[in-house]
Order: C-alpha cells, then sequence, then structure tokens
C-alpha cells in the first residue's frame, strides 16, 4: 500500500511542537523545544508565534517558556459533545430531579465559560435567569468551579489571564483570583462545588465535576432557592448527587 502523502508541511510541525509541550514535565524553552524536536529556533519561534495568537499556546508569565492554551478545551470539550454527554446523564440526571424536587442542570465548558446542554426543570421550580444554550461565568457558578478545579495550575492559571478582572454578579461573587484558588483547593478536597448566592441573588447551587480518565466531559448542579436549602437537605442531596455522578462516570 503506498504512503499517504501530507499536506501542509507547516500543520506537521505545529503539531510536533504542541505534542511536545503536552509530553513536558515543565513549560518548556523555545531552545528546548528546538531542540527537543529537532528543529531550528527560527522555525519554530515562527511557529509558535502563529499557535499563540490562535489561541493553542500560550506563554507563561516570565515569557520565557510556553504551554497549551485554552482554545484546545473548546476543541477537547467538542469531542466529547460528539459522546453526547445529555444522552449517558438523562437517566441519572432525571432521577435526580425527582429525589429531590429541584432542578438539575447540565453544562460543559465553551469559551472561558459554562455552556448550559440540559435542565431537568422542578416540579417546584422558581424563575430562574438559565436557559439551555445560555452561558455563565465559571468563577462564579457551581458547575464552572466545580470545572475550574479539575485543571492543573498552568491551564487555571491561564484562564485567569483570560477573564481578569473577576466582576462582582451577585452579592457572593468570588472577585479575588486568591480567594479563588482557595475555594478550588476546598472543592478538590469535598468533591463537589457550591455556589451561595454567587451568580444569582437568592439562589443557592452544588455542583459536581464530571470526569473519566483525565478527561473533563462536563458538569451538573443542583440549583434550588436559597431559603429551601437547609444543612439537612444538603446532606441529602450531595449524597444523591455523588451516586448520580458515579453512574454517570461509569457510563462514559
Amino acid at each position: 500500500m503506498p504512503e499517504t502523502k501530507l499536506y501542509g508541511t507547516v500543520l506537521v510541525r505545529a503539531k510536533e511542537i504542541m505534542d511536545f509541550i503536552a509530553q513536558s514535565e515543565t513549560n518548556p524553552t523555545l531552545k528546548e523545544i528546538s531542540q527537543g524536536i529537532e528543529m531550528t529556533s527560527s522555525t519554530v519561534l515562527k511557529i509558535l508565534t502563529t499557535l499563540d495568537i490562535l489561541g493553542f499556546v500560550t506563554r507563561t508569565g516570565d515569557g520565557k517558556s510556553y504551554r497549551l492554551g485554552m482554545e484546545l478545551f473548546r476543541y477537547g470539550q467538542r469531542v466529547a459533545e460528539d459522546f453526547d454527554i445529555r444522552d449517558v446523564a438523562r437517566g441519572p440526571l432525571s432521577k435526580l430531579r425527582d429525589q429531590t424536587s429541584e432542578t438539575i442542570n447540565l453544562g460543559v465548558i465553551a469559551h472561558h465559560q459554562v455552556t448550559l446542554v440540559e435542565k431537568y426543570e422542578s416540579p417546584q421550580s422558581v424563575n430562574l435567569k438559565s436557559h439551555i444554550g445560555g452561558s455563565m461565568h465559571l468563577y462564579s457558578s457551581s458547575m464552572g468551579k466545580a470545572m475550574l478545579a479539575t485543571l492543573d495550575d498552568n491551564a487555571f492559571a491561564n484562564y485567569l489571564e483570560q477573564v481578569k478582572p473577576l466582576q462582582q454578579i451577585a452579592p457572593n461573587t468570588i472577585t479575588s483570583a486568591t480567594a479563588l484558588k482557595q475555594d478550588l483547593a476546598q472543592i478538590r478536597q469535598r468533591g463537589y462545588s457550591i455556589d451561595n448566592e454567587e451568580n444569582e441573588p437568592d439562589v443557592y447551587c452544588i455542583g459536581f465535576a464530571l470526569v473519566k480518565a483525565n478527561h473533563l466531559y462536563g458538569a451538573f448542579s443542583i440549583t434550588t432557592p436559597k431559603y429551601r436549602m437547609s444543612p439537612e437537605r444538603q446532606a441529602t442531596f450531595i449524597d444523591l448527587a455523588k451516586t448520580a455522578q458515579a453512574r454517570i462516570v461509569q457510563s462514559l
């Protein structure tokens, strides 16, 4: 069988560069990339500059090394959507809605925000501003923070660069990068996020990320008016949500 001739040599070289960055334990410098893939520094720099403009790579704070860019999350999320997370999550999240009698939202990352892809309305629903196809900030929503907590330090730093300054959205929105980092550390420790009037006044949400084999597929949340949330209900909701989360992840 004849060997397939590749079209677009620069695309092949760009992939080699991104592969090298992805496989490096630390953010590599121009010199390290050039030596690692045996390509001249001038050629590597030209390709890196283009990739940087496109958002596929980004310079670190000191400007001397490179890491993969957040734009790759959009493509990665599209791949995840091809699995149709909605089909996989429909059964467990419908059951969770029935068990809690509260609204369940399902979202994915797109353009540094959460895009709502499915909503299971509560039988006692109140007028919430979220709607399918709508978006909200990662840093102010429970789904968003649950997903941010799965990012490594480099990806999170790049996210902050893209969205700073953090704007006040609701009474308790976190607007400090330091406070947000502390909140994400707590989320990783306990396994879920909380939005206590951070994205919308009088609304309380508990968020859970959907991750398998280090791939982030999305997140879901239990959303309720704050007056209906008590410590006892929250504890019950968390147990039920963790069961739904495990069922979805197992099916991915």
